[in-house]
């Protein structure tokens, strides 16, 4: 893995701000925790808060689509400018210092910006094949940014690391079934699953729990599993302390489809979350796993 050293003075408090932006945002899963190898953390703080900023921007209440875009627009300008050293904040001041001395690729973080774009322009997918490009864009960055930096890339490494982080992203559409559309997200259920399975988009809209939709949030949740099986296997195949992170964020995530599973697939009024007992629960498991 690559050393660099401490990072330089006149840069710590920009990295520190990446790390506030990280703590500041509860995730159920770990970004860039203490169980990261230490030489990567702060750069994935940089990327993490490069995302989390594009997100609000995406996300932004009262704007409108337009100014959302220019928004964007503005963000990967700025990122352009990082990687030729030219910066005037203080993510884009750590992602610079980021490009100079790690293997980042710029590629994965205009990726994420195209994810972002999509939320403002596509609020709805007809098949599984469209969701699952659309999360080639909006979360198989991530898997492939975290094994870039730690030296972990191969064929191999990054077809487990992409159906998990595809499966990750289908958990947090789940997940968050209750909230998306209302907060002016998409809605991310394909429409050809939806009339499989008798759903109307009016139900969904309504919040009108049925026993049809909670067919189809399980089925969804079956095949998100399976995605994460995929995957699993990437878990041996890192090394220590990575595999151990990605193995809590692997149990994680199929905990939340238990979760989604003991309600019956209505995640309309109640979000399922992660309590202290599930992350020490988690913990144990991923420490099973990657001692097995």
């Amino acid at each position: 893995m690559f050393s660099i050293g401490p990072i330089p003075p006149n840069l710590v408090n920009d990295f520190n701000y990446c790390r506030q932006v990280v703590r500041s945002h509860a995730e159920n899963f770990p970004v860039g925790s203490r169980l990261a190898p230490r030489s990567i953390r702060p750069f994935l703080h940089a990327v993490y808060a490069f995302s989390r900023r594009a997100d609000d921007f995406a996300d932004a209440p009262g704007r409108q689509n337009f100014e959302k875009l220019m928004l964007l627009d503005d963000w990967g300008r700025r990122l352009e400018n990082a990687r030729l050293g030219h910066t005037d904040h203080p993510i884009f001041r750590a992602l610079a210092f980021t490009f100079s001395n790690t293997p980042l690729s710029i590629e994965h973080l205009r990726n994420l910006l195209i994810a972002f774009r999509m939320d403002v322009t596509n609020k709805r997918y007809d098949t599984l094949e469209e969701l699952a490009e659309y999360c080639q864009y909006s979360a198989n960055p991530i898997g492939r940014i975290v094994l870039s930096l730690a030296e972990e890339e191969t064929p191999e490494n990054l077809h487990w690391a992409d159906a998990i982080c595809t499966a990750l992203q289908l958990t947090n559409h789940l997940q968050d079934l209750g909230e998306d559309v209302w907060k002016g997200r998409p809605l991310y259920l394909p429409r050809e699953e939806m009339e499989r399975f008798g759903v109307s988009e009016e139900m969904i809209l309504q919040r009108r729990y049925t026993p049809t939709i909670g067919s189809l949030v399980i089925s969804l949740v079956e095949q998100t599993r399976e995605l994460f099986l995929v995957g699993e296997p990437l878990l041996k195949h890192v090394q220590w302390p990575l595999n151990l992170e990605l193995a809590i964020t692997w149990e994680a995530g199929m905990i939340i489809l238990e979760r989604i599973e003991m309600l019956g697939g209505n995640t309309f009024r109640t979000r399922p979350r992660l309590t202290g007992r599930d992350k020490a629960h988690c913990f144990w498991r991923a420490m099973g796993q990657v001692n097995r």
